[in-house]
């Protein structure tokens, strides 16, 4: 299990009610390492994320992925690419066995109940648009967001939305 932060001094991770929580429970969050990409970004960068699933058709593959093809792609707004580029992340190792997983009906994340301890020192993440590039993943660099995730969200592929809510506000059409 893994969890990311700008904050390399951390060691003991008490449970907590995230302020964007949807549920009242107090959990330490963590990934597995399927998720980790979810997480390169600066903490409060508003991100959409999307993938090919079981169930994704090649139409909506090609349609939302385009020519560079792939099969994931992750998607941030232009305000926040200095950020990425310049963002120092840390991520720190977890006991796996401290957490279940979390998320329905495909689990997302994966939740302790009691405080955790790391398994050792903070350790950088490095660059993160080379983390993207050495794993396939598409990274688009978007005046906003909101056009990308209306086709995403309307289409088979599977996706994740994180900090939408700071993104900038939805285009109108006429």
């Amino acid at each position: 299990m893994l969890h990311f932060s700008e904050d390399p001094t951390i060691t003991r991770f008490d449970p907590h009610v995230a302020a964007t929580a949807r549920q009242p429970e107090a959990y330490v969050w963590a990934v597995d390492h399927d998720r980790c990409p979810d997480y390169w970004f600066p903490r409060d960068c508003p991100r959409a994320l999307t993938w090919v699933g079981p169930n994704t058709t090649t139409a909506d593959a090609a349609a939302i992925l385009g020519p560079g093809g792939g099969t994931r792609l992750h998607a941030v707004e232009y305000g926040w690419l200095p950020r990425l580029r310049s963002v120092r992340l840390y991520a720190y190792r977890l006991p796996a066995d401290r957490f279940r997983p979390f998320g329905e009906p495909v689990p997302h994340a994966h939740v302790a109940t009691e405080p955790v301890l790391p398994l050792g020192p903070a350790e950088p993440v490095g660059d993160l648009l080379e983390l993207h590039d050495q794993a396939g993943i598409q990274l688009r660099v978007l005046d906003n967001l909101w056009p990308l995730w209306e086709a995403v969200i309307a289409s088979t592929m599977q996706f994740s939305g994180i900090r939408l809510a700071g993104a900038r506000p939805a285009l109108r059409t006429r």
